[in-house]
């Protein structure tokens, strides 16, 4: 699975971009957000407030139910202002 952190979520994860294998117990949306919680502080850091975010499966918005397998590319990026 390939996932992408935009703007303070890629500073909090120090990394743009990762390619990962999805644990099998790891089938939806919120459950990667939980397991990615886990990996470590930074990562930890960068979930706290990922409610806040939001969140793309191969290019279009998706909740937290949504199904995920090893061949989609999730993005992870904060909500945009404009003025």
């Amino acid at each position: 699975m390939k996932i992408k952190y935009f703007a303070w979520l890629k500073e909090k994860t120090g990394c743009e971009e990762e390619q990962i294998v999805l644990p099998a117990e790891v089938k939806t949306v919120g459950m990667l957000i939980d397991w990615l919680a886990t990996r470590g502080k930074k990562y930890e850091d960068a979930f706290e407030f990922i409610e806040v975010s939001k969140v793309a499966v191969n290019q279009a918005y998706a909740q937290n139910d949504q199904p995920i397998d090893d061949d989609d590319e999730v993005i992870f990026f904060p909500p945009i202002a404009g003025g």
